[in-house]
């Protein structure tokens, strides 16, 4: 799929929120991000349980087989018991449990994927994203077409591009104007929904020795 600018946007198999799409091309809120499917976390948090249903499980079985139940529940059920609720041990376990929980709770309601920036859709089915890295160099090979321009550095993140050039001739002021308007066009090119805010500066190349 070919996109403003000459770049080609790439589809990402992610899951979206549904929403009311309000047409082809208008920027609804399924364009403002993607979502992650964070399949480590899942996975992780699966196997865990996973294996400690196994173990319960089993331990139970054994029981009503008229086997002794296993030692670590039997000292576990005793801990849970004998130990106060302001015990050490039984502060930091919590603490730990709620920190677990609340990362997963953070997983679950944030988008994720912040390197990928929505792109406008052309097609009511088809999604396209650009990574940040994709636009900070088509940024980058704009800014050196200008002239006076020796080097450049362009960072990108979810809202701003922040352009740093090196000018070794003409007018520092001249240079800033062109760079803004050659990148202006250029990030209009780039087809996102949210145009990224540009921050440009310009200086002299330091002395060397």
């Amino acid at each position: 799929m070919s996109e403003p600018g000459g770049l080609r946007g790439s589809t990402l198999p992610v899951p979206e929120k549904p929403t009311k799409e309000d047409g082809p091309g208008a920027p609804g809120p399924a364009d403002h991000r993607f979502w992650s499917a964070r399949r480590r976390p899942a996975g992780v948090v699966a196997a865990l349980l996973l294996v400690v249903a196994a173990a319960f499980l089993y331990d139970v079985a054994a029981v009503r087989a008229h086997r002794s139940a296993m030692a670590w529940r039997s000292g576990l059920a005793r801990q849970l018991a004998e130990r106060p609720l302001d015990d050490t041990w039984v502060l930091a376990g919590a603490g730990v449990a709620a920190a677990l929980g609340l990362w997963l709770i953070v997983l679950a309601v944030t988008p994720g994927l912040r390197d990928v920036l929505p792109m406008r859709r052309t097609h009511p089915d088809v999604r396209a994203g650009l990574h940040r890295d994709a636009a900070a160099l088509v940024l980058r090979d704009r800014a050196m077409e200008v002239a006076g321009v020796q080097s450049v550095r362009v960072r990108t993140g979810r809202r701003k591009a922040d352009v740093r050039a090196l000018s070794h001739f003409r007018d520092l002021d001249d240079v800033h104007a062109d760079l803004d308007a050659v990148l202006t066009d250029a990030i209009r090119g780039l087809g996102l929904v949210r145009p990224l805010a540009l921050s440009v500066h310009v200086r002299r190349p330091g002395k060397k020795g």
